[in-house]
């Protein structure tokens, strides 16, 4: 199925695929980010424009975007409110590196929409992850970090670890690693609340970082009682609790955090937050920016701090900001999102289990997953066990081959508020249609 899907695509893309037959496009990899040969099909589709919910490549092809830029145009691609500030801010100047016009409402706004009491711009949520990790380890003395198995927080150095036999290790493939990671991090199973205060005991570790929900090695919900365990056991050993939200903000309005009523000392949401364009939020309660901003006064040196980069709090990213926070990343909005991907929930369990398939749908929200497991998933093993490489591989192409992009990532699903019933109806149905065609096959 997986090579007569492949054939499909590649009879719909010439113009896509004489770009990546040519010697070279003066790319590495030829393309702009090397790893945009790593989606399942044979040669990238070359896109010439992305609005709403809707994708068209260089041949023709249109698609219904269930993966939003794994993230980024959550909302949509475009919302209109992000490409009128674009307007506005481009006549006005788009950084000075000073605070601009929209500082005091995009301040006010962080704090309503996700409860944290101060608040840093950043360009990625990789530079914001970096940021807090410093601050963390400033304000507690302390130098190491505490992830989970399977965790993705961007390219910050101390979270590409893994967990093998018991040890914490370089990521496999991490590529030009300079300093031994068990040094900076101390690498756990999600979910086992034993391993977390064994860990925590020793008094060294200066922030536990956390997804709420995992999502970057296949969907794994926590399980009842794990947060309230976290929050107890990291405070009772003075270690500070960093959530990164840059994916599970699809919870709803203010994320899960606010949803769930957890209370981190410190909050990152990257990608979504500002409508498409690169900015990252990161935010402290009262008392982690009162004990940052003692350390700095007590540091009377002139030297950088590694914290900040200069084109990070423009003008321009708080005018998108500004624009989806209050028009764009709504209560509405995740209303509806929630509402569609209810149908999608209920449609692919039902298609699972018609098929008798041992399989289930993980959900954080408006983000769902295909698990290829009858459970739901409680650490990364059990995640790396259930992939099927093949399998995702002919789901992902068969969906685009009718008409429905998905991640190239776990086959994750994300429903936008730009996403119609007619659109969930038609990805439902492509899956059965899919499932059909393997139980056939098989």
């Amino acid at each position: 199925m997986l090579a007569e899907e492949t054939a499909i695509f590649t009879s719909r893309r010439s113009r896509s695929n004489e770009i990546f037959g040519a010697a070279s496009s003066g790319f590495f990899n030829q393309v702009p980010q090397y790893w945009m040969r790593d989606w399942p099909m044979p040669f990238p589709m070359v896109i010439s424009k992305a609005a709403g919910s809707e994708v068209w490549d260089i041949d023709g092809n249109r698609a219904i975007d269930f993966c939003l830029g794994d993230s980024g145009a959550m909302f949509g691609h475009g919302p209109q409110p992000i490409l009128n500030a674009l307007a506005g801010a481009s006549t006005l100047g788009l950084t000075t590196m000073l605070p601009s016009k929209d500082l005091d409402a995009v301040g006010h706004l962080l704090r309503s929409t996700f409860g944290m009491a101060k608040w840093q711009v950043t360009t990625t949520a990789s530079d914001a992850n970096r940021f807090a990790f410093r601050v963390a380890r400033a304000v507690t003395g302390r130098k190491k970090i505490l992830v989970f198995d399977g965790c993705y927080h961007g390219a910050a150095d101390e979270t590409l670890v893994d967990l093998v036999d018991g040890q914490t290790v370089a990521r496999h493939g991490l590529l030009g690693q300079a300093v031994d990671l068990a040094e900076t991090t101390v690498c756990i199973p999600f979910n086992n609340v034993p391993a977390l205060a064994a860990a925590l005991k020793g008094g060294d570790i200066a922030c536990v970082v956390a997804e709420p929900v995992m999502t970057n090695c296949g969907m794994i919900l926590p399980l009842p009682g794990f947060h309230k365990a976290l929050r107890d056991l990291t405070r009772s050993t003075g270690t500070l609790l960093h959530i990164d939200e840059t994916h599970t903000v699809s919870t709803g309005f203010g994320g899960y955090t606010k949803v769930h009523g957890l209370e981190p000392d410190i909050f990152v949401v990257g990608k979504p937050v500002g409508g498409g364009i690169p900015v990252a939020v990161w935010g402290m309660t009262d008392d982690v920016a009162g004990r940052f901003a003692a350390v700095r006064a007590a540091n009377t040196g002139t030297g950088h701090s590694g914290i900040g980069t200069t084109l990070s709090g423009s003008a321009l990213q708080l005018a998108c900001l500004r624009a989806c926070l209050e028009e764009v990343m709504t209560a509405e909005a995740h209303d509806k999102m929630n509402r569609l991907a209810d149908i999608v929930e209920r449609g692919f369990s039902a298609a699972i289990k018609h098929h008798d398939l041992p399989w289930h749908v993980g959900r954080v929200g408006a983000r769902l997953e295909i698990v290829f497991a009858p459970n739901p998933l409680r650490n990364a093993s059990e995640a790396h066990n259930a992939a099927n490489p093949t399998i995702q591989k002919a789901l992902h192409t068969a969906f685009l081959n009718l008409g429905y992009l998905v991640t190239p990532f776990h086959n994750m699903v994300l429903v936008a508020p730009t996403t119609s019933e007619e659109n969930v109806a038609g990805l439902v149905s492509s899956f059965e249609k899919i499932l059909d065609r393997m139980r056939k096959a098989v």
